[in-house]
């Protein structure tokens, strides 16, 4: 059974960074499209980037591009997250999740596993 956990989410103030990871056992991620997602309370789960089996990115909110890159290291069976220049608006809590298919989807209901969530504040 493939579990995620996610880590390095935190409190940092506007213009910040941190870098999250997915660490995954149970099986190895380099055949699966891996997804960060991020929610707001009472807000839906949204997609923010994707990275194929085959390393390309898929990008799904504008607000985040030239601030977030997502990497996988499949020596380490991580995928990160590295989140520069951040905003208030990104105050969110964070899940990585594995889609047992090599290609991203930005929906939630495509994907099988999901980390239990990391949390991201920007104090302004």
């Amino acid at each position: 059974q493939l579990q995620l956990v996610e880590s390095g989410g935190g409190l940092v103030q506007v213009g910040g960074s941190l870098r999250l990871s997915c660490a995954a056992s149970g099986s190895t991620l380099d055949r699966y499209a891996i997804g960060w997602f991020r929610q707001a309370p009472g807000k839906d789960r949204e997609a923010t980037l994707c990275i194929n089996a085959d390393g390309s990115v898929r990008n799904y909110v504008d607000s985040v591009k030239g601030r977030f890159t997502i990497s996988r290291d499949n020596a380490k069976n991580t995928v990160n997250l590295q989140m520069n220049d951040l905003k208030p608006e990104d105050t969110k809590v964070y899940y990585c999740a594995v889609l047992e298919g090599s290609v991203c989807s930005g929906y939630a209901r495509y994907y099988d596993y999901w980390g239990q969530g990391t949390q991201v504040i920007v104090s302004s």
